[in-house]
């Protein structure tokens, strides 16, 4: 796969409010100051391209979960962020291990990342804390059971 320079997904937030979701994932984790920005970053990237997706369903790696949870805690920022980047709330749906929902990969969801502009961190999608069968987390946009909603000019 080839990648080409993108932007980082920190610009996504302020300076202030990206250090205080590291220090959150730094704290509850134990993460060191560059992993938990890796962290940090590519759940921001994630969470653009489920406001970007309207195909596949999108899931993140546990590493990127951790992140998006770290995100969820400070519900007003996370609520205005999904508000700017998808002018619509960005549900966390856990996978539960059901049978019925539809297999979610890691390639799909980097693609995506990438289709929004943003730098994909293949360690924090690759390897330990990937998308396996029993360490998937919730998706967002294009989830057989929280789909995007059909933008205005697709309606009837």
């Amino acid at each position: 796969m080839h990648v080409q320079q993108r932007q980082r997904a920190r610009t996504l937030v302020s300076p202030a409010l990206f250090d205080r979701l590291v220090t959150r994932v730094r704290s509850d984790h134990g993460f060191n100051r560059l992993l938990a920005e890796r962290v940090v970053d590519q759940a921001l990237a994630f969470l653009k391209a489920c406001a970007d997706n309207r195909g596949v369903p999108l899931s993140p790696s546990w590493l990127v979960d951790v992140g998006w949870h770290a995100f969820l805690l400070y519900t007003r920022e996370y609520a205005e962020f999904c508000h700017q980047i998808a002018g619509r709330f960005v549900h966390h749906v856990p996978t539960d291990q059901r049978s019925d929902q539809p297999e979610v990969g890691a390639a799909d969801t980097m693609a995506a990342i990438i289709a929004s502009g943003y730098d994909v961190d293949l360690e924090l999608w690759e390897g330990p804390g990937r998308c396996d069968t029993d360490k998937c987390h919730g998706c967002a946009s294009g989830c057989h059971d929280d789909p995007p909603p059909v933008p205005p000019y697709r309606g009837a």
